[in-house]
């Protein structure tokens, strides 16, 4: 009776362990989509020194704890709930949230450190009020953006394939 009790209560646990991965790759899909829908088309709407100027600022803005733990932390903790999943007998659900990390690692996470980010170094660098701004700025948003979006649409996948076995087993 006792491990009845204990093999009920381990797959609750397991259950509810998968919301907190859910809601990061949800927060992760908003934050990105937000800027390729509203933040860039926003920015384009600035002279373009002024663009790079508010852009250099939000990327400074943007090295904190809270998106560093939410950026970094969400495939860990996806990891972490497919682990648990595992372990209550749960392997299909197990198997979607270990597949929402690796979507999310491999083509949102990736682009983040070996495009985004070293387009935001460089950008950076750039004094908005010596330099051809509307070249610089034209060059810089179009790729940023493209790119971006790949993040937006592989973040809000990487939640569906997250959500997928409580649609599933309903």
């Amino acid at each position: 009776m006792i491990f009845t009790f204990l093999e009920r209560t381990m797959s609750e646990f397991a259950r509810l362990a998968q919301i907190a991965p859910i809601l990061m790759f949800g927060l992760m899909a908003g934050f990105f989509y937000a800027f390729s829908v509203c933040v860039m088309a926003g920015l384009d709407r600035l002279a373009p020194a002024a663009a790079i100027g508010a852009m250099q600022a939000i990327n400074e803005a943007v090295r904190n704890p809270v998106f560093f733990v939410t950026f970094f932390l969400t495939p860990l903790v996806a990891f972490g709930a497919a682990a648990l999943a595992y372990q209550a007998g749960e392997p299909r659900q197990a198997a979607w949230m270990a597949l929402a990390a690796l979507v999310y690692i491999l083509l949102a996470a990736l682009p983040t450190a070996i495009i985004n980010v070293p387009m935001n170094e460089a950008l950076a660098d750039v004094e908005p009020d010596n330099v051809d701004a509307a070249a610089v700025w034209t060059a810089y948003a179009d790729r940023w953006t493209a790119w971006n979006t790949v993040r937006t649409v592989t973040s809000t996948l990487a939640m569906a394939a997250a959500v997928y076995p409580f649609l599933e087993s309903n």
